[in-house]
């Protein structure tokens, strides 16, 4: 397994940044290797990977899975911007994920070139921008893994000037969401860019989605999830026991890879 640590000049964010990247393209010579899987004998697939809030891009999947389901890890760093275009310069973290990153990628590495082969999985902060980076690019992203996701959009609409919540005040969910008043009808709004794909005829990425019983977000994912079947929106639905830690998000990830990475 390739790993690499990657700094580079982000016009989206006018500044430096980084992001890891792991690419199981140096397969071992001196030891018995097991007989080839079937998707190590198809291109390399690609998985952008994105971290939670307070966390920082790293890869968080097993490198066995990546390894016998032939996949490189994209994972970049984006600070604590719910992967969302923010109000101020240099904020512009949807643009830097979905586009200069994928851009990037493609140019110096030559993988996620085509739709099919370019996916995207994210935790809690990251679960919102995985989702939501795949309905706003769905030509780029044909799959999206959001685990115990951060469906706080209706929670930030109803916040008023000086107020917050445990995790963060007005000021920084404004800087992230947009004006909280105007959000529900914005393209900050996941639902929002489902109903416009839909209405555009534009293909949906494939869902996978996860919950544990003892999650704090439990209720906004069973809320996103009941918004995706009134919707028709095809995905899958994992609500299990397990909490909003790294337990159950290496439990979502050994379900999902396998599924995500069949084909």
């Amino acid at each position: 397994m390739a790993n690499f640590n990657i700094e580079l000049y982000a016009n989206s964010l006018h500044r430096w940044t980084s992001f890891k990247m792991c690419i199981p393209n140096d397969p071992r010579t001196d030891c018995p290797q097991p007989e080839k899987t079937p998707q190590q004998k198809r291109p390399m697939k690609t998985l952008f990977l994105l971290h939670g809030y307070t966390g920082k891009g790293d890869n968080w999947v097993p490198e066995d899975l990546c390894v016998k389901y032939n996949f490189a890890v994209v994972a970049p760093t984006a600070e604590n911007s719910f992967y969302l275009d923010g109000l101020s310069t240099g904020h512009a973290f949807q643009t830097f994920v979905g586009v200069e990153l994928v851009d990037y990628v493609r140019r110096t590495f030559g993988l996620a070139m085509k739709r099919e082969d370019t996916y995207i999985m994210g935790l809690s902060m990251g679960g919102f921008g995985a989702l939501h980076t795949a309905l706003a690019y769905p030509e780029t992203f044909s799959k999206a893994a959001p685990l115990s996701a951060a469906f706080i959009h209706h929670e930030v609409a109803a916040m008023k000037p000086g107020t917050g919540n445990a995790v963060a005040n007005y000021d920084y969910y404004r800087e992230c969401f947009g004006e909280p008043e105007k959000l529900l009808e914005s393209e900050n709004n996941p639902e929002v860019l489902v109903k416009k794909l839909k209405s555009e005829g534009k293909q949906m990425p494939e869902i996978f989605m996860s919950v544990g019983y003892d999650d704090f977000l439990l209720k906004e994912n069973r809320a996103m999830h009941a918004f995706l079947e009134e919707q028709g929106v095809p995905h899958m639905y994992w609500e299990t026991d397990g909490n909003h830690d790294m337990d159950f998000w290496n439990k979502s990830v050994q379900k999902f890879v396998p599924l995500m990475f069949a084909d």
